[in-house]
């Protein structure tokens, strides 16, 4: 990855926050944080946005919807920097069903947290070749 990493969190979750952010400094990693889908992100464009399921409150579908519309408003600054953003959904792996919706709902990949944190690295490269 030529660049550095820039990741849009979506989560209320402080520890889930800090954790991340450690995690994306492997690769000079940027990690802006949506704390609820009213307010919309300062920075972009972004290699992944990152939606914690388990954290954030309301139907998978709606919320996923509403991630791709954060998706779409970036667009331009998007294809200026050949960046194309992955909508990750994850959270508790008990959570099964709201992982699936989310997949259905338009989510590029799900997995759960404890994935996510322990296998960051690799999935990063998986989703951002």
């Amino acid at each position: 990855m030529d660049n550095p990493l820039q990741i849009l969190l979506i989560s209320p979750d402080l520890l889930s926050t800090s954790r991340i952010a450690g995690l994306a400094k492997d690769f000079a990693g940027r990690v802006e944080t949506l704390r609820n889908l009213d307010n919309m992100p300062h920075g972009g464009p972004f290699d992944l946005i990152l939606l914690d399921t388990g954290a954030v409150p309301g139907d998978p579908a709606v919320i996923v919807a509403r991630c791709l519309t954060i998706i779409e408003m970036q667009r331009a600054l998007a294809e200026q920097s050949g960046k194309h953003p992955k909508l990750i959904a994850f959270g508790p792996h008990v959570a099964k069903q709201r992982l699936e919706d989310s997949k259905s709902a338009g989510a590029f990949d799900t997995v759960s947290r404890g994935e996510l944190l322990g296998s960051f690295s690799s999935l990063v490269k998986r989703w951002c070749r």
